[in-house]
């Protein structure tokens, strides 16, 4: 079992606040010492209340499935022999009533483009095959409740 930190602050300063038009901007920090700018989603709270070139939640959720899953196919890929030169993903989240009503990311699709190179590529069912054991493995997509869809472009040298 490991633990894992972030802090998340937010300062008033001089905003009356009670009226609801405050600066949802704030700070994420992770234990590594990285620090991120953070927002409400500017879908969510209108700009200039939003800070819309800030990671926002929904969109750091969207990131660290990916993140989990780029890094479960990389070590996949390393183990089964393949070399892997570039990997890019243009993950999407879909924010929207759950069966409740309530606000919920309901699908996230994973596009990642692999390209290998060297004597070994994978086959198309090699690669599939890949990102499935990937999304088995991935601690995030096994935490929550949201659909993750994985639809990998293979890319050859």
């Amino acid at each position: 079992m490991s633990t894992h930190l972030a802090e998340v602050s937010w300062s008033r300063g001089d905003q009356p606040f009670t009226d609801q038009r405050y600066g949802r901007g704030h700070r994420w920090r992770f234990d590594g010492g990285a620090e991120v700018a953070a927002s409400a989603s500017p879908h969510v709270v209108p700009a200039p209340l939003s800070d819309p070139a800030a990671v926002d939640p929904e969109e750091a959720f969207v990131a660290s499935l990916a993140g989990c899953h780029l890094l479960w196919f990389l070590s996949l890929a390393a183990q089964a022999g393949f070399r892997v030169d570039a990997y890019a993903d243009r993950a999407e989240g879909v924010l929207g009533p759950d069966t409740a009503g309530r606000p919920a990311m309901l699908r996230v699709t994973l596009r990642p483009e692999v390209a290998f190179s060297g004597g070994k590529i994978p086959t198309e069912a090699e690669h599939a095959a890949l990102h499935h054991a990937a999304h088995a493995r991935c601690f995030i997509a096994n935490s929550v409740k949201t659909e993750v869809v994985c639809e990998p472009v293979l890319r050859r040298a």
